[in-house]
């Protein structure tokens, strides 16, 4: 059975996101949580409140035991980018973007 938790317009890159999300592609969803928490990045953090989000819907709506939970998948995908001005030279300014970012993890049992 399948479990998802989605996190959606998280404010991060996705590129800084991924790093993280390889990571703990295929651990146990217990020992991905230890792990989350000691790796000192913002991404690290929007990741592990998704994931306990995960484990949380199979427990609650599924009756699975958070013990036998496994990542499948955690995939990171863009989100829209907000378009902000930085003030240049000569009264000009230099467009940017804000880049979004959401989270989809999927838990599996391993049984």
């Amino acid at each position: 059975m399948q479990v998802k938790a989605y996190t959606k317009y998280a404010r991060m890159s996705p590129q800084k996101v991924r790093k993280v999300a390889r990571a703990i592609q295929g651990r146990n969803a217990a020992e991905a949580l230890e792990m989350l928490n000691l790796i000192p990045r913002k991404s690290a953090r929007l990741i592990g409140k998704t994931l306990k989000s995960a484990i949380a819907n199979a427990e609650n709506n599924n009756n699975l035991s958070s013990d036998a939970l496994k990542i499948e998948s955690a995939i990171i995908e863009q989100g829209p980018a907000f378009k902000r001005f930085r003030p240049a030279a000569r009264g000009s300014a230099h467009p940017y973007k804000k880049s979004t970012s959401h989270i989809r993890i999927v838990l599996t049992d391993e049984a």
